[in-house]
């Protein structure tokens, strides 16, 4: 009697060893988010509904509609709006000059290297720096005043104010502007210039019925990516007016400060006002690039 031997099948190993790696590499991502954004976004806005002594209320919601505190949010919006429209208005023109307009590809690269730095060039540097070029004493008022006699500051311009205000947070959306459009302008195909002018369209013929339509998704929602981006901002203001602008961040840190006003859960829900702003904005901006990516697909 002959016996067959058969085959050993191995079984399969119950956990993927390279699917373990892949999530061990995002780990310090995910543990950095829930400590830093998640669970502190959950906890504040459970806040905005309690009272100190842990009950619920919707007096804080309520407190929102207060004079002063809608007051801050109406200025932080304008301010923003103002930064955000200005910062993309420049910041297309120079990336339109860099991407379709011959300018030599060092510039280009010098533009874009220059424009990663100053996305990020914020807080009490900025605000210093605009002190020393802007301020009553700043190189640029002193350089007006001396050598064409011309007070800056005479006008009416004042530094810590609405204007001066925008003026400085332009400093940093218009290099973000930059580094955001670019790719959607190098995404822009020469054979839609080309069947354009094959068809006796001019210049301007192709940017207002082909370009813009085609590029407004990326623009309106970049645009709306500024906002946030402003709306949120608190070291360059404080650092530049103290508590002289109360826009929202600033009554937000005040609140939770406690130096003059303190009442914790109010602050929350300050907060979660402006993570709905900035939430509302950032999904526009999301629907939006997604629209703008199937052209580039």
């Amino acid at each position: 009697m002959s016996t067959v031997s058969t085959p050993m099948v191995r079984s399969a190993p119950l956990i993927n060893r390279d699917r373990v790696i892949d999530w061990l590499g995002i780990a310090p991502f995910i543990i950095f988010s829930l400590l830093f954004l998640i669970i502190p976004t959950l906890y504040l806005v459970a806040g905005a509904f309690l009272t100190p002594e842990g009950d619920f209320t919707l007096k804080n919601i309520g407190d929102l509609f207060t004079p002063s505190i809608m007051s801050a949010y109406w200025l932080s919006i304008r301010i923003s709006v103002a930064s955000a429209l200005g910062g993309a208005l420049i910041g297309f023109f120079l990336a339109w000059a860099v991407v379709l307009g011959g300018l030599p590809a060092s510039v280009r690269s010098t533009l874009l290297t220059f424009s990663g730095v100053a996305s990020n060039f914020a807080g009490v540097p900025l605000a210093f720096a605009f002190l020393a070029t802007l301020g009553r004493t700043g190189l640029v008022t002193v350089f007006l005043r001396e050598g064409f006699g011309f007070n800056l500051y005479g006008t009416g311009f004042n530094l810590l104010s609405f204007l001066g205000l925008t003026i400085t947070y332009i400093y940093f959306q218009i290099p973000l502007m930059v580094l955001i459009l670019t790719p959607a302008l190098d995404g822009m195909k020469k054979e839609w210039r080309e069947a354009s002018q094959i068809l006796g369209a001019t210049n301007r013929q192709y940017w207002t019925m082909v370009a813009l339509p085609i590029l407004w998704p990326s623009l309106l929602g970049t645009t709306l990516l500024l906002f946030a981006n402003a709306f949120g901002a608190i070291a360059t203001a404080f650092a530049l007016t103290g508590s002289s602008l109360p826009i929202v961040p600033i009554l937000l840190y005040a609140q939770i400060r406690g130096d003059v006003l303190h009442n914790a859960n109010l602050g929350y829900a300050i907060a979660l006002g402006m993570i709905v702003i900035t939430g509302v904005s950032n999904v526009l901006y999301l629907m939006l690039r997604m629209r703008a990516e199937r052209w580039q697909k």
